[in-house]
């Protein structure tokens, strides 16, 4: 229960600030900057990307249809850990809890993502 609070609130919470931007966020790298500009540049994904994090986040911290949640995240979150990685290594710590999450969740509903991932 304590892995779907954190990451349901989390990509709750993050997914409206994609969309509201109410949480101060510090300078990123120039590279990181870039990236972001050019996703806001596109006028679709970020608003994609925010939709998605809510949906997701709200099934999670609702433990409505989790399984469904787990995969629709999993892209989102692998872009979290891979821009992190490569382009602002200092802010990834949040990225690895989230991680940590999903796997623990995967793991407590695998027996209803066995067909899809298995």
């Amino acid at each position: 229960m304590g892995a779907r609070i954190v990451m349901g609130a989390a990509f709750l919470v993050f997914g409206l600030n994609g969309l509201a931007h109410f949480l101060p966020m510090s300078e990123p790298p120039p590279k990181a900057a870039a990236f972001a500009s050019a996703l806001a540049s596109t006028g679709y994904m970020i608003p994609l990307i925010s939709l998605t994090q809510i949906f997701a986040g709200a099934l999670i911290l609702g433990s409505v249809a989790v399984p469904l949640a787990l995969v629709l995240i999993a892209p989102v979150l692998v872009n979290i850990l891979c821009f992190h990685f490569f382009l602002d290594p200092a802010g990834i710590g949040p990225g690895l809890v989230l991680a940590g999450c999903w796997v623990f969740l995967v793991r407590a509903y695998w027996s209803k993502l066995r067909g899809l991932l298995g």
